[in-house]
């Protein structure tokens, strides 16, 4: 992934303290909750064979749980499913899986708070991350990003599908969905 300064260009360094095309209030993550299989792939917009192949390549891998064997259940965290929207969306202009792979551990390696705050654009061969709407302009004029993924807007398409769908503590019993862990507590109660 190419990172795009104010001023240089392409390649150029970044400087972090430009200004945020998304500034608003991001809400705190639970790292103890996530989605299975089939709930981030909703959310996401993928089929399970892809979620599947990408674990199994590394790609996007589960941060809360990875399978470790029969009977285990992924749990991708909300990072995850919005790392596995923002490749679907990649792939989807026809950006190689290579150039996808090399912007997947770009941001890997960014916080949370900051994925919300970029926008990766592209010319459909190399990927962009800019983080003011000067380095946008600079792109576009330059006439090398062709479409452009505000991740802060991916951020709250996939919080708004999640919130809809169940999901997973990490101390919960694997065969109970955090959604039905209160109705199996009650039961717990009243039969004790």
């Amino acid at each position: 992934m190419s990172d795009s300064g104010q001023n240089g260009g392409p390649g150029a360094s970044v400087t972090r303290t430009q200004g945020l095309l998304f500034d608003d209030d991001l809400p705190s993550l639970n790292d103890s909750i996530g989605y299975r299989g089939p709930t981030a792939c909703r959310a996401a917009g993928i089929t399970y064979r892809q979620l599947d192949y990408w674990a199994r390549t590394g790609l996007v891998e589960p941060t809360v749980r990875s399978a470790t064997g029969s009977g285990t259940h992924r749990l991708y965290s909300f990072r995850d499913v919005l790392v596995l929207k923002v490749v679907k969306r990649l792939l989807d202009t026809g950006v190689s899986l290579q150039q996808i792979r090399a912007a997947v551990v770009h941001l890997r390696e960014r916080g949370v708070e900051d994925l919300a705050q970029i926008t990766l654009m592209s010319d459909g061969a190399s990927v962009y991350e800019c983080t003011s709407a000067d380095e946008v302009i600079d792109l576009v004029q330059g006439g090398q990003g062709v479409f452009g993924i505000a991740v802060g807007r991916v951020w709250r398409e996939v919080e708004g599908t999640l919130a809809t769908l169940p999901t997973e503590r990490l101390d919960a019993p694997q065969d109970v969905p955090a959604h039905d862990e209160l109705s199996a507590r009650r039961q717990a109660r009243s039969a004790g």
